[in-house]
């Protein structure tokens, strides 16, 4: 039978937030749980240029972060080289997650992207990692029909989900802008449908901000499924895509850690900042600001 985070459990949910909210904020003092790492983004491993691994693992480590994720084709092409083993032995942070971007629209591209799915999996659990972060394939927003392509996109979810469990991995959808499931409506939608024994929620909660969506609301939402997340600050500036170092945009960060400490604290949860042209400051100096800010709401970091 499929398990599906149906109405009945989007209700549960929502008196566990309303409970949730009536707490008072957790004061930086109290001890947090969470253990904070970070994609790999920054460092301009878009669009998937290996050699910007070792940088980017080089600071996350000298910054004490507790983990990096990065796109499963990347961690691939160090594999393949003999080389991520040692890679990450040599900066001791493991690696907790891929993120892979699914076909979900095109029902005859399925089988070549489970095969896909299976094989990146392999590489990440033998790496140690635990995790396999799902997108959806873009589209042309404009003459995209959601409801056209529903079925499709939650059996293929599905099945790239259970043949990630399969390998030993957890895996969850990450929404995306500009791909088959981007706004509000979709992803309820899909989450509502999918099977989520296998398929658990992996937000990205910059994006959420940006798109208009109450993005600690949604958190509080998914709480029951939400296993993984891209911590991601947005201002709507000229740079980083209209992201930011965290504590310098509109996304209630503190809100969103206050609530999974209390009810979610053994979620992954990754820094994330995108890349842009003419950045005003390093990779480093952005995770710098990121850290500082965390360590203001009280946590702790790898000496």
């Amino acid at each position: 039978m499929r398990a599906s985070l149906s109405r009945r459990d989007f209700s549960k949910a929502a008196a566990v937030s309303i409970g949730a909210g009536a707490l008072p904020m957790m004061h930086a003092a109290e001890p947090r749980k969470i253990k904070i790492g970070y994609t790999c983004l920054i460092w301009g491993v878009l669009p998937r240029t290996p050699e910007n691994l070792e940088g980017a693992l080089k600071d996350i480590s000298s910054l004490g972060f507790y983990k990096f994720e990065t796109f499963a084709e990347v961690l691939e092409d160090w594999d393949l080289k003999g080389e991520l083993g040692k890679l990450i032995e040599r900066y001791k942070v493991p690696l907790t997650s891929g993120y892979l971007t699914t076909n979900v629209t095109d029902p005859t591209k399925r089988k070549e992207n489970l095969e896909m799915v299976t094989r990146l999996a392999k590489v990440i659990k033998k790496n140690n990692g635990t995790f396999m972060v799902l997108a959806a394939n873009g589209v042309k927003r404009a003459e995209y029909n959601f409801q056209e392509n529903r079925k499709n996109i939650v059996e293929s979810l599905n099945d790239y989900a259970k043949a990630a469990n399969d390998v030993g991995l957890g895996a969850g959808f990450h929404q995306h802008t500009g791909t088959a499931i981007e706004s509000k409506e979709e992803t309820y939608t899909l989450m509502q449908s999918a099977d989520t024994r296998h398929l658990k929620f992996a937000p990205d909660v910059g994006q959420l901000q940006k798109g208009g969506v109450d993005a600690l609301q949604v958190v509080k939402d998914f709480l029951p499924i939400l296993k993984h997340m891209h911590l991601k600050d947005y201002v709507g500036g000229p740079h980083f895509a209209g992201y930011c170092p965290l504590g310098q945009g509109k996304v209630d960060i503190a809100g969103i850690l206050d609530t999974l400490e209390k009810a979610n604290s053994d979620a992954n949860i990754m820094v994330e900042l995108d890349g842009s042209k003419d950045q005003p400051m390093t990779p480093l100096e952005t995770a710098q600001i990121t850290k500082a800010y965390l360590e203001k709401l009280g946590y702790k970091f790898r000496a």
